[in-house]
C-alpha cells in the first residue's frame, strides 16, 4: 500500500497543441488535489493499459481533448480522471451492483 496517492499525468502525444503550461497545469492540479505524479515513457501500449500497470489513483490531463469518450470510460472503470482546464473530475464506475438502501 502506498503511503500518498498517486496520479498518472496524461498528454496525448499526438495532440498537436501541446505546451508546457500542460505540464505546469498538471503539476499544479496534481499538488492541490494531494497527488504525487507518475510521468510515464512514451509506449506503443495502449492509455488504460499503462494506467493499470503503473497502479495509480487517478489520471490528470490539461483538458477533455486529451481522451476520447472510449478510452475515458476504460478509466473510469480503474481510477478517477481529472483534468485542469476546463477543471473537470470523473469518479471511478463503482463496483456495488445493488440498489440504494437493500442489504
Amino acid at each position: 500500500m502506498r503511503s500518498h496517492p498517486t496520479a498518472f499525468a496524461w498528454v496525448d502525444p499526438d495532440d498537436c497543441r501541446w505546451s508546457e503550461l500542460d505540464d505546469a497545469r498538471i503539476r499544479k492540479l496534481a499538488r492541490q488535489l494531494g497527488y504525487r505524479l507518475y510521468w510515464p515513457l512514451p509506449s506503443a501500449l495502449p492509455l488504460v493499459d499503462q494506467v493499470r500497470s503503473a497502479d495509480v489513483d487517478a489520471v490528470i490531463t490539461p483538458s477533455p481533448s486529451h481522451l476520447d469518450a472510449i478510452q475515458l470510460h476504460a478509466l473510469m472503470c480503474l481510477v478517477d480522471v481529472e483534468t485542469a482546464c476546463s477543471r473537470m473530475s470523473f469518479a471511478r464506475w463503482t463496483a456495488y451492483q445493488g440498489q440504494v438502501g437493500q442489504p
